[in-house]
């Protein structure tokens, strides 16, 4: 009889970003995702960032805000693959997962969900009184994603302003306030939401087939692949302009920018990788370029507030 923890190669390696091992420690790192983490945490920073002119950033600040994102995406991921954990079974991309192949219990997994949560709002609440008051509502919003392929065809924008709250997040962990003015914490907010909606497009691209079958919503589903790919287009379209009114509000200078133009290109050239019927370099649109372009908006944002 065959030992259901292995896997063969061709799962481990399907999604990408995975780790070999069955350590324990490994299986909780391939059942979230750990190094997807890096895709949106510097947004989060770029948040801190863009607080530092008017606020004290401390390595203690810096710290909390990296665990308290850490957390709520550990917290996010794993309730995602417990609510698809019986979809994930009957898809072929995703069986080899922790949960359907028994690598993890669920008891295992909601301990975790737990865990990352209660680590979520105890750093939120060590970073000050208003992002203590938030922190549930952020937890719900990124926790009932999981659910919106069962009721909306635009999940992927519902993941979008999920991980918007990063930067806003990342903001509000230095000064403790909203931006004054208000506009370009709502700039940046579109920025995040409209760049993660538009790779979360080329994420649903693979399973466009088993989510008809299995009654699944998505944009992929609602327009098709070609036009799903568009909307992406569209989306990552207003991805930079807000960035750049997010810059400009919040007083960057030709630094910031310089990281933007390249930021444009990494995107112009991810969508270059993802055609209509050819989704053979989906992997390095997805997983490598997207942390790419997020690092570069940061190390250019922040290499700019050290120069001034």
């Amino acid at each position: 009889m065959s030992d259901p923890s292995a896997v063969p190669p061709f799962r481990r390696s399907a999604e990408g970003q995975t780790f070999a091992g069955e350590s324990l420690l490994v299986r909780y790192v391939n059942f979230v995702k750990l190094p997807h983490t890096l895709f949106a945490l510097p947004f989060a920073l770029l948040g801190v960032v863009a607080a530092a002119p008017t606020s004290s950033v401390t390595v203690r600040t810096v710290a909390l805000v990296v665990v308290a994102f850490s957390a709520a995406r550990w917290a996010a991921m794993g309730f995602n693959r417990i609510a698809d954990r019986a979809f994930d079974a009957r898809n072929p991309r995703t069986a080899g997962r922790e949960l359907p192949r028994g690598a993890l219990t669920l008891g295992q997994a909601w301990a975790s969900v737990l865990a990352a949560g209660a680590v979520f709002i105890l750093a939120a609440g060590s970073l000050n009184p208003l992002c203590l008051v938030l922190s549930p509502l952020a937890l719900a919003w990124i926790l009932v994603y999981s659910l919106a392929k069962r009721f909306t065809w635009w999940p992927h924008l519902w993941l979008g302003f999920g991980l918007a709250i990063a930067p806003v997040g990342g903001y509000l962990a230095v000064t403790g306030r909203w931006s004054e003015p208000a506009w370009p914490l709502l700039a940046v907010a579109v920025a995040v939401a409209t760049w993660v909606a538009g790779f979360d497009i080329f994420y649903a691209l693979p399973d466009e087939g088993f989510d008809r079958r299995e009654g699944l919503r998505s944009a992929v589903v609602r327009l098709g692949e070609a036009r799903a790919i568009l909307l992406a287009k569209l989306l990552h379209g207003i991805t930079v302009p807000a960035l750049a009114l997010f810059g400009y509000g919040m007083g960057f200078g030709a630094w910031y920018y310089v990281g933007l133009v390249a930021a444009a290109a990494i995107l112009a050239y991810e969508h270059n990788l993802v055609r209509a019927g050819d989704l053979s370099r989906l992997d390095a649109a997805f997983f490598t370029m997207n942390g790419i372009m997020s690092v570069t908006v940061f190390a250019f944002a922040l290499l700019d507030r050290l120069a001034a």
